[in-house]
């Protein structure tokens, strides 16, 4: 009986959904409903209330509702509004450049420049100018890495350098030449006025006066980062959330025996 019901809702999901109009889940198929928050500098009164009714309209959502609202400070008011989001999308026709490469386990990874590269991989990792947050790169190059997943550190045909937060990349520059690294690897989390745009370019410029850019693999990462930022800027390849030294490493180390196969 409950197999029979359940088949009836299955078919009854699939036939209300449409890839070429996707829009956002909440109670049932299609209803559009949407959770936002922001925040208004305006003050705290019946007045902010409709101000941000009436921006929810414009942004495209129906029925609005404003749920939660508090004064931050004097002058601005935060809230956390329900609505309908009248918008669709097309997933059909989407398309995100992604980095090229077979994720492996730590053990391939390292059985894999064994056989192709014959060498240890030199890789340093900073969060390079003003930022201070180390926790992404930390999760990429410390031994105990995250979520099950170890760092750079811990993989045997890896050299890996973890040179923490706030290095300038005149330093950081400096290390991957002492070092003869392979590959550079930037974390950049501080992204206000966007500011990890410039840097991330100042690095790439710096790397190319030095006559290095082309000598390195070139990797950044961040919650902001995407692939195709990344490859915009001048890098080899972004990793943004969900990504893990695994993926970091597995990409490394094809990236290099491509390279080498070239010469």
């Amino acid at each position: 009986m409950s197999s029979g019901l359940y088949s009836t809702e299955k078919n009854d999901f699939d036939r209300h959904l449409d890839l070429k109009k996707i829009k956002p889940y909440g109670d049932t198929m299609n209803d559009g409903k949407t959770q936002l928050s922001f925040t208004l500098p305006v003050p705290c009164n019946d007045e902010s209330i409709e101000a941000a009714k009436i921006l929810m309209r414009k942004m495209g959502f129906e029925n609005p509702q404003i749920v939660y609202y508090k004064e931050l400070t004097e002058g601005f008011t935060f809230f956390n509004c329900y609505g309908n989001c009248s918008h669709t999308v097309d997933f059909t026709d989407i398309f995100v450049p992604k980095v090229e490469s077979t994720v492996w386990d730590m053990h391939e990874v390292d059985e894999f420049v064994k056989e192709n590269i014959g060498r240890k991989i030199c890789v340093i990792g900073a969060s390079t100018g003003t930022d201070a947050h180390t926790v992404g790169i930390d999760a990429i190059m410390n031994m105990k890495g995250y979520a099950g997943r170890y760092g750079l550190e811990r993989y045997e045909m890896f050299d890996a350098l973890n040179m923490g937060s706030q290095v300038p990349n005149e330093d950081f520059i400096a290390k991957a030449i002492e070092m003869n690294a392979d590959a550079l690897l930037v974390s950049q989390t501080v992204t206000q006025k966007d500011v990890h745009i410039k840097n991330l370019i100042e690095l790439v410029e710096m790397l190319e006066a030095e006559g290095l850019r082309h000598k390195v693999i070139l990797i950044c990462g961040g919650p902001r980062i995407s692939h195709e930022l990344a490859k915009e800027l001048g890098y080899d390849a972004g990793f943004s959330m969900n990504s893990y030294a695994n993926n970091v490493a597995s990409y490394i180390a094809q990236e290099m025996h491509n390279r080498i196969n070239l010469k």
